[in-house]
């Protein structure tokens, strides 16, 4: 049997048909077509997304793989997976019925795309962020028409994140277009950003007084559906029980080392010793300055020492997060992989609000201390994602270039690879706080990785998970809750940790096949190199193995 079709052409129309029906996303990953559209999450529309999944499945199972050449035929279980883990999201998790915030990050992601880029002349971008405006009560309706019932805490999430998004078009728009002088364009905006304030007004009205009251569902995937998560999104086949071993077994790891390290510091109680670190931060609203300093020492540092390659590239912009993204402490925005030409990269962190009380702002801040902040920066900026963007745009496979495909334990895993990494190659050296900022930073990715199967695969409540992180991982308890919610939502946050285990797997496995040709470098670069893949993958790819257990054991 011959492939009833080529591959790189299935691949093409598929790309094109996500890049139409997900238009925040596919500007994300460069790709402007559709800049002017909002995705459709009605009922009908998302009854149409299963129809046209269904169709791409039965044309991808039509191609032999065992006919196509090497890369293709490990890209065809890529490409499957991706448009099972997209039905199995609509027909199984159903997300859109059951999740309000979705929808305001759907609005909030798209319009940030617009403003923040400037892939386009600042009139251009305003008269599509008028088109989205115009579009956003239906898609408000949407969210009302498909959300009769839901948990609790999605509700809790989610009035978080439509507020945000309110305050973003009415605060944050206007700013960000303040440069154009055309009074017609500036007309439109000033019309559509109040209908669509008006229209999430009602919504945020109608999520508290209507739909919080009566929001009893369980945000609980289960076990099954849980573990087909995992494989379907990220190839992680282990069960949640074996993958739960490894964490507890990596948490108990990372903790003795951190309790060694901060006992050393003052030969007394390394709790004390974390506390004391802690204090050391920026000043309230000094934060974004501290963060510039420490992007170019760390380029430096990478500049003289063989890493990695640095391919040439805008400088970062440190930015304070957007109000409507304020609930992540730390985000970085890089111009998408397809983009044609260069663009600045924002990466932002989450000061403190005024209006909090001094008590608060300390707490906040306490959490930005200086250990802390580094391996933020190194794990959003560099060696971490706007580096692995940069090699990215230089992939020439569409699967393994594009972010429609990318698995989020490449993603993260990388990134989180990078705050080890960066101790070990010396960054710092001698500095033990870096190194004690480093386990703080894997002990909350470990314990993301122990609360996320135990809310979803056994009976943990949100409160449990808050004192987990907070016993378990040393963090504040406005943090610690903070970072337990998310798990109610973001079920697979373990992928931080997966993906850096992976990641350490096989650089051990691939050094060991290189032998005297090794180094840290041409791990990196040939990692890089092939893009962002599931780790299954990158083993096949890298070492020819086709081993899917060996990925973490």
């Amino acid at each position: 049997m011959y492939p009833s079709e080529p591959f790189p052409h299935f691949v093409d129309d598929y790309l094109t048909y996500l890049h139409e029906v997900f238009p925040s996303q596919a500007s994300l990953d460069g790709v402007h077509l559709h800049d002017d559209l909002l995705e459709d999450l009605s009922r009908p529309a998302v009854d149409a997304h299963i129809r046209a999944l269904s169709g791409f499945s039965r044309r991808l199972r039509q191609i032999d793989a065992t006919h196509l050449p090497p890369t293709e035929r490990i890209e065809h279980p890529i490409v499957g997976a991706n448009i099972e883990a997209r039905m199995f999201d609509f027909e199984t998790v159903r997300s859109w019925e059951r999740n309000p915030q979705i929808y305001a990050d759907v609005i909030g992601t798209s319009l940030a795309s617009q403003a923040l880029f400037a892939y386009a002349p600042e009139a251009e971008r305003a008269r599509r962020v008028v088109s989205k405006l115009r579009q956003v009560p239906r898609l408000v309706q949407a969210a009302r028409d498909n959300i009769k019932e839901c948990p609790g805490i999605f509700v809790k999430i989610g009035l978080e994140t439509w507020r945000g998004t309110l305050k973003f078009i009415e605060t944050d728009l206007p700013r960000a277009f303040s440069g154009l002088d055309d009074l017609h364009i500036l007309g439109d905006l000033a019309d559509t950003s109040t209908e669509a304030a008006a229209a999430i007004t009602s919504y945020v009205d109608y999520l508290e007084t209507d739909l919080a009251p009566r929001a009893k569902a369980s945000f609980r995937l289960g076990r099954d559906n849980f573990e087909q998560k995992l494989r379907h999104e990220e190839g992680i086949t282990l069960s949640a029980d074996r993958l739960l071993a490894i964490a507890l077994r990596e948490l108990g790891e990372v903790q003795e080392e951190f309790r060694s390290i901060a006992g050393r510091l003052n030969g007394g109680d390394p709790m004390a010793t974390w506390r004391k670190a802690k204090e050391e931060h920026p000043q309230p609203g000094k934060l974004v300055a501290t963060a510039q300093g420490q992007l170019q020492e760390l380029l430096e540092f990478l500049q003289r020492q063989s890493i990695v390659t640095l391919p040439q590239s805008e400088p970062v912009v440190v930015a304070p997060s957007p109000e409507f993204y304020r609930w992540a402490f730390a985000s970085m925005w890089t111009p998408g992989p397809f983009e044609t030409k260069p663009s600045r990269a924002y990466y932002y962190l989450t000061d403190v609000d005024r209006t909090w009380s001094p008590e608060r702002q300390e707490e906040h801040m306490r959490d930005f201390n200086f250990p802390t902040l580094w391996n933020i920066s190194i794990h959003e900026v560099y060696p971490g994602h706007f580096l692995h963007y940069q090699h990215l745009r230089q992939v020439e496979s569409k699967v393994r270039k594009s972010t429609f495909f990318a698995p989020s334990s490449f993603v993260e895993g990388w990134a989180h690879y990078c705050e080890q990494m960066m101790v070990e190659a010396g960054f710092r050296r001698g500095d033990a706080t870096l190194k004690l900022g480093q386990l703080a930073e894997a002990l909350v990715r470990l314990a993301r990785f122990v609360v996320a199967i135990r809310l979803h695969c056994e009976d943990l409540s949100v409160e449990q998970g808050m004192r987990f992180f907070r016993d378990e991982a040393f963090l504040e308890e406005a943090t610690a809750r903070r970072e337990a919610e998310r798990g109610t939502f973001d079920a697979t946050y373990l992928v931080y940790s997966v993906g850096k285990l992976a990641m350490l797997k096989l650089r051990r496995d691939y050094k060991e096949q290189q032998g005297s040709k090794y180094s840290l470098r041409s791990f990196h670069d040939a990692v890089l190199a092939q893009g962002s893949a599931p780790f299954w993958a990158h083993r096949r790819l890298l070492l020819d193995d086709a081993s899917d257990a060996a990925v973490l054991e």
